[in-house]
């Protein structure tokens, strides 16, 4: 995968991308972690090391800088969650 083209987000930038303020972020960052976890949003998932956290945590250990989502993944999740 290469995280340097358009079609792919970091989950840091994704959240960025979806949240109303700064504050949003990590909320969204949260979010998008427990999706990825529970295998409602496909990624490229790299983890911390316990020891090597950076800023807040994540569930699963998610590193958000090096995880990276697929823009069109990250559209059919949000698609899926609309409300009908």
């Amino acid at each position: 995968m290469n995280p340097s083209t358009d079609s792919h987000l970091s989950l840091h930038d994704a959240a960025r991308s979806l949240a109303a303020g700064a504050d949003d972020t990590h909320a969204i960052e949260v979010t998008l972690a427990h999706a990825i976890e529970h295998g409602d949003l496909h990624a490229n998932v790299k983890r911390w090391a316990t020891e090597q956290w950076e800023g807040r945590q994540l569930p699963g250990n998610i590193n958000r800088l090096e995880t990276f989502i697929e823009r069109r993944e990250l559209e059919a999740w949000q698609q899926k969650r609309q409300p009908a």
